[in-house]
């Protein structure tokens, strides 16, 4: 499979895999569920739309996405890997480890700045965990994220055929470890070695303040490990943890306009 093929299909590729994995993921959910949440059709109808939003703003404030960017500085030989000539193969690989070492620092700098909170606490105050938490995320800081990762493909100048595969990791991968599902605790044990499984990043998502400072990584389990911010288990019975944010569990702060409206709220 050349890179030319998958440069010209790659918005079919990563739409075709995005709803291969959610239909995968709900149906194990709903199948074998890790928690007991119940989220209703008016949660998944919200989050669903948030990143409909997002995505219609990402088409309107960007005139070129990491994918058209990379293409351009790969083609001109620029950024680090267009000045070091190494084989494709090596430099596709050390981009997606180190794209996904940025991510970590994203999430965890929009844990500490407050006006990114503001933007990533509608991802947080979902009191369910499911499949669709995955892809509740703030227009704006769906927006965010693409500014850096723009900057990113500027500065390394990466084979686009490394940015499509990481792209694909990043929606693929937060479907799967936002999953309403549990491997057993010694297969989890292995796994987290690595990769986050979902019920690493559920402590993540725990109303705790320390659980949810705790488990930033998206794919590697290893920055975690690395940089101290690795949690092994909730305090309480993951079956039994709350949650979500204590300040914005109402209903009404549940609601899509609601959740547009977070970045201008100033609670934690």
């Amino acid at each position: 499979m050349n890179s030319a093929w998958l440069l010209a299909h790659e918005g079919s590729i990563r739409l075709g895999a995005f709803v291969s994995v959610l239909i995968v993921v709900a149906l194990i959910e709903r199948r074998w569920p890790a928690r007991s949440d119940a989220g209703g059709a008016r949660r998944t109808l919200t989050n669903a739309s948030l990143v409909v939003i997002g995505s219609l703003l990402l088409r309107v404030a960007f005139p070129v996405l990491a994918v058209g960017l990379a293409s351009r500085v790969h083609a001109q030989a620029g950024g680090l890997f267009g000045a070091l000539h190494w084989p494709a193969t090596l430099e596709i690989v050390l981009a997606i480890v180190l794209l996904d070492l940025a991510i970590y620092w994203q999430h965890r700098l929009f844990h500490v700045i407050p006006v990114l909170w503001r933007m990533h606490r509608v991802h947080h105050c979902d009191v369910a965990f499911d499949v669709t938490t995955g892809v509740r995320f703030h227009p704006f800081e769906i927006a965010a994220s693409m500014a850096l990762k723009l900057a990113l493909v500027a500065l390394l100048g990466p084979d686009p055929v490394a940015v499509i595969a990481f792209e694909l990791l990043l929606s693929l991968g937060s479907l799967i470890t936002h999953g309403n599902y549990a491997f057993s605790t010694a297969i989890d044990r292995r796994i987290r070695w690595l990769l986050v499984t979902p019920s690493m990043h559920r402590i993540h998502h725990s109303v705790r303040r320390e659980e949810t400072d705790s488990n930033y990584g998206f794919h590697l389990s290893i920055w975690d490990r690395l940089f101290a911010s690795y949690r092994a288990q909730p305090h309480s019975p993951e079956r039994e943890m709350a949650i979500g944010l204590d300040a914005f569990r109402e209903p009404s702060a549940q609601r899509l306009p609601a959740l547009l409206a977070q970045p201008f709220k100033p609670q934690r």
